[in-house]
């Protein structure tokens, strides 16, 4: 009869370990959620508007250019560059991210190249729809014309 406690034993040892594992799978928490970036450690922030970090990554959404911020050009650069970073954190925050890889997995700055995807649609598709990008072609532009 010795045999009992240690069968439950294992029992709950087993329960415990399968609880755990699930938890591990499960989607991102909301202490997940994205933030404009600060001066303090980067792990999930908006850079501007075709750059953010994602668990501790830095990611280039590789299929669009945005206006700059560091530093704009002119005034309606940083007016329109305001408005994609604002933009980006808002669609960032409604839902799960998909990536797709591109021909190049970094680019000169490390940032991973990747093709964002918010429930199968482009997220740089989104922000060129809106006038918040163009489509990237090898080269900026200047937002300033």
């Amino acid at each position: 009869m010795r045999l009992l406690p240690a069968v439950e034993a294992l029992s709950a040892m087993v329960i415990c370990l399968v609880a755990s594992a699930g938890l591990a799978h499960q989607p991102k928490s909301s202490s997940e959620a994205f933030s404009i970036c600060g001066s303090g450690q980067r792990i999930t922030c908006v850079v501007d508007g075709d750059t953010f970090w994602f668990r501790g990554e830095k990611i280039r959404i590789a299929d669009i250019d945005t206006p700059e911020l560091s530093p704009p050009r002119c005034e309606r650069e940083r007016e329109r560059g305001l408005a994609a970073k604002q933009r980006l954190l808002d669609i960032l925050n409604s839902g799960p991210l998909s990536f797709k890889t591109t021909a190049r997995d970094e680019d000169r700055f490390g940032r991973k190249l990747r093709i964002v995807y918010r429930e199968r649609r482009s997220v740089g598709d989104i922000l060129v729809a809106e006038g918040l990008a163009r489509k990237w072609e090898g080269s900026r532009r200047s937002w300033c014309e």
